[in-house]
């Protein structure tokens, strides 16, 4: 039997999680502090209000390959109530990020063009590039003092066949977040070389500086000459990633929005993936969704503020503008440390190498964990930092 050459030739799991594997099932009560669901930490939202409010639609089906008019209405409202500014027309409905992905993928590149991501990142890029026989260039984020910010400058190697410049905003695992700066050397960079700006905000409402704005606040969003396409959904923003429902919010340069739009959907109708419960539920859950993001925020900043008391914001801790994760730079071999903080701190983390990280000790955390056990966890790597 041969295998499509989109996959990588080995499907097996790596030495290392294998071995991570093992070390789990034989520690009985580790912390999980890699849990990336509201779901599986006590933050679920109450959906059968939502449910109720909904089900009538449920057995109803209106082919648009854009998602029916009231839901993608529902994401408009969204953005407005934040201070944004589109309309319905600018929102395209998908099945997740990852099938958003999948449909700008198709729509702007071909096989074997490039994909700018950012390193240190999130390995699925990779994965989902790979699928569509694309391949990712990296640009940097570095560390300056005790933050990460773009390292811009790395754009400019980019190769000639680069479609798409892609930004996380709030990004995972860093937790940096897209000043303005960044932003109008990003816009720049994308009009000069015709590509694709398109910004993965699916942590957008969870922010712990002031200074933090969402990008398509910033001035230049409006006037780009380059396509925009803003990337969220319901996993994070309602915390119901079972739910399966995303979408695309875009800013279309003048005189280009009918032949973006019309190419968006004709991928997208080729599917029709977006199923009419996901639909219907999104326009109650987006009502509500202010009210459960400050429920999350809550948790976020009282989480960050044990990983401070045991961490000082340093180059080692550095300072987490927005998202779920923070970073922690605790030797030299991230390998040896995930491996050995589970069989003798009994915490789970996330080794730095997964990300890409250029230097070598870093380690991952999330900040969704119950209050108690992320302090209880976070005490147990200081412990064993000490100890080491």
């Amino acid at each position: 039997m041969r295998l499509s050459s989109r996959l990588p030739d080995d499907l097996t799991m790596s030495p290392f999680f294998a071995e991570l594997e093992k070390r789990k099932k034989s520690v009985s009560d580790y912390i999980d502090m890699t849990v990336s669901s509201p779901i599986k930490v006590g933050l679920p939202i109450d959906l059968e209000s939502a449910i109720e409010n909904s089900k009538h639609e449920f057995g109803v089906w209106v082919p648009d390959a854009a998602g029916k008019a009231n839901s993608r209405d529902a994401v408009a409202n969204y953005y407005r109530s934040r201070g944004g500014n589109f309309s319905p027309e600018d929102i395209i409905l998908t099945a997740s990020t990852s099938e958003a992905y999948s449909v700008l993928f198709k729509t702007f590149c071909d096989p074997g063009d490039c994909i700018l991501t950012p390193l240190p990142g999130y390995p699925l890029l990779d994965t989902l590039a790979e699928l569509e026989h694309l391949e990712c260039y990296p640009y940097f984020l570095k560390q300056v003092g005790k933050r990460f910010v773009i390292d811009t400058d790395t754009l400019l190697s980019a190769p000639d066949n680069a479609k798409i410049l892609l930004l996380v905003s709030p990004h995972n695992p860093t937790g940096h977040c897209v000043n303005e700066l960044e932003w109008n050397e990003a816009i720049a960079f994308c009009e000069e070389r015709d590509m694709v700006l398109v910004v993965d905000e699916v942590f957008g409402d969870y922010a712990f500086d002031e200074l933090v704005r969402r990008s398509w606040l910033f001035e230049r969003a409006s006037s780009a000459k380059c396509p925009i396409v803003w990337l969220n959904g319901l996993s994070k923003t309602v915390g119901s990633p079972q739910l399966k429902l995303g979408w695309m919010a875009i800013h279309s340069p003048e005189g280009e929005f009918e032949k973006l739009h019309e190419a968006l959907e004709f991928v997208e109708d080729a599917y029709l993936s977006v199923s009419s419960p996901a639909q219907a539920l999104g326009i109650p859950l987006l009502q509500g969704s202010a009210e459960y993001a400050g429920i999350v925020q809550e948790r976020l900043e009282t989480n960050l503020q044990s990983l401070r008391k045991c961490f000082a914001e340093s180059r080692e801790c550095p300072k987490v503008y927005g998202g779920w994760y923070a970073t922690i730079h605790l030797g030299d071999d991230d390998e040896e440390l995930t491996l050995r903080l589970m069989s003798e701190a009994h915490v789970l983390v996330q080794p730095g190498f997964f990300f890409d990280f250029e230097e070598d000790g870093w380690v991952v955390i999330s900040l969704l964990q119950k209050p108690e056990f992320f302090a209880e966890g976070i005490a147990r790597i200081k412990a064993f930092v000490e100890n080491a």
